[in-house]
């Protein structure tokens, strides 16, 4: 039995985060990892922006959060060396009961201390966006909007917590949880854990993992939406765009991303299908609303689709003797505390990934003051990122290749990604094309790894030869 101050469930982003802050502090970690490779949940498929805060209730600690961290993203990505732009946020209103939803929003963001936030005319908007059609009727500016890519922010934390000496089991499941003298023994499918303190970031799973010991508080229902990706070379806008539609829940979101790309999200809709499947009529009136807010945007460009699992909170109430969620969705951010030394972050949804390293230092340092935990002076907070040959000039790159053949070597023509690169994806904790993709960008072009994931399978099966 291994025996540690901390065991942190769950591998998504936010797991990621606290495993990361919790090393600030002497305290053994263990990051456990039911996938075999971290950021392949949740993460994997949002809408990657860092919000400004208006959206939230004044006074909340989601509020509080979303402000700040919108605040010191730039500082956290610097750190990390994971790209992120402010792109700036237009939310767009085409009717009267679009434009009272924004003069509230405006409201809120106000009394949230949001930075430069502006409520302006739809002309104005479309003298700032040109690519918006013409109508709108009101607008909701913020400045301080920005996009990252998730998948490489998630990655980036996991590394830098091994780096400070955060210990990890991939392709762990947790099966059972007891309560013990020392504090927890958690039964997983490869052996029993005891520590001092839990923090349950499982995501998807994040309810039934506190059920294992506590009685049901609060139980998650899900829901999906869909996604479209635009080639980066069609011209798209220079703003995240949130259409906020007259009808509920109608609205879309169009983010130009790090990358180039032109990310199209819809709203939710019931989860009638597979985890991270997608509706073909939800999909339609994706492309029908775009085509209608967005009329200069080439929707013929679209390169890949994909969808997304929401999960949403829901406190449990007893009815007619069974405990069953009360059908409400809760608005705030939940944390559990059902006993000493446990915590969880149950149904973390927008905008957790722009609070994702705000949250890990909260139950950081909640846990850091449960155990009576020092501070770790020599925690490092920056981490390397993988050299990418395409945003070298060609000094830099001829001088690398004449270094290391293997950079001149590209594999990924679409994305112009070299063998080094993806070898290093591999040597970082790559184990499959999915987790080299979401490390080094291979596959996100025009053909969708069509002619270079064989390639990479390869040199996967090669690297785990070396292994045996």
């Amino acid at each position: 039995m291994k025996v540690v101050d901390t065991v942190v469930i769950g591998g998504g982003v936010l797991g990621c985060f606290v495993a990361r802050n919790l090393m600030r502090w002497k305290i053994s970690v263990v990051l456990l990892e039911e996938k075999n490779d971290v950021c392949m949940g949740v993460t994997k498929a949002n809408t990657a922006i860092v919000y400004a805060g208006y959206d939230n209730q004044p006074g909340s600690l989601k509020a509080e959060m979303t402000v700040h961290g919108n605040e010191v993203f730039d500082t956290l990505c610097k750190d990390l060396e994971v790209p992120f732009l402010r792109r700036g946020s237009l939310m767009v209103g085409f009717g009267p009961q679009a434009d009272k939803v924004m003069q509230k929003k405006f409201n809120h963001g106000i009394r949230n201390n949001v930075p430069g936030l502006r409520l302006i005319s739809g002309k104005e908007a479309c003298e700032m966006e040109p690519h918006l059609a013409s109508g709108v009727t009101s607008a909701l500016y913020a400045p301080t909007t920005g996009t990252v890519n998730p998948w490489q922010l998630g990655i980036a934390a996991y590394e830098n917590a091994i780096q400070n000496g955060c210990d990890v089991w991939l392709k762990t499941k947790v099966i059972g949880i007891q309560k013990t003298e020392y504090g927890y023994a958690v039964e997983t499918t490869k052996e029993f854990i005891e520590c001092r303190a839990i923090l349950n970031c499982a995501g998807l799973s994040a309810d039934k993992i506190q059920e294992l010991l506590f009685p049901p508080t609060v139980r998650l229902i899900l829901d999906g939406s869909e996604f479209l990706v635009l080639d980066r070379h069609t011209a798209t806008p220079e703003h995240i765009i949130f259409h906020e539609s007259e009808e509920a829940g109608k609205g879309i979101t169009a983010v130009p991303t790090v990358e180039g790309n032109l990310l199209l999200a819809s709203s939710k809709r019931p989860m009638d299908g597979e985890y991270f499947s997608t509706s073909s009529k939800s999909m339609d009136r994706l492309r029908s609303i775009a085509a209608d807010i967005l009329p200069k945007v080439d929707l013929n460009q679209v390169i890949r689709s994909f969808g997304a699992v929401r999960p949403n909170p829901h406190w449990m109430v007893e009815k007619k003797g069974k405990l069953v969620p009360d059908g409400k969705s809760i608005g705030s951010f939940v944390i559990e505390n059902p006993a000493p030394g446990f915590y969880s972050l149950i149904g973390i949804k927008t905008p957790g990934l722009t609070c994702a390293d705000e949250l890990g230092k909260y139950l950081a340092d909640r846990t850091a003051e449960y155990l009576n935990a020092l501070p770790n002076r020599g925690f490092n907070p920056k981490r390397q990122a993988i050299r990418a040959v395409r945003k070298m000039n060609f000094e830099t790159r001829n001088s690398l290749v004449m270094r290391d053949p293997d950079y001149g070597d590209i594999v990924c023509q679409c994305e112009d990604i070299s063998k080094a690169e993806i070898l290093e994806a591999i040597r970082r904790g790559a184990t499959s094309i999915a987790g080299v993709k979401y490390r080094v960008g291979v596959g996100m072009g025009q053909c969708q790894g069509s002619r270079c994931s064989q390639i990479i399978s390869k040199l996967l099966e090669g690297a785990r030869h070396e292994l045996l």
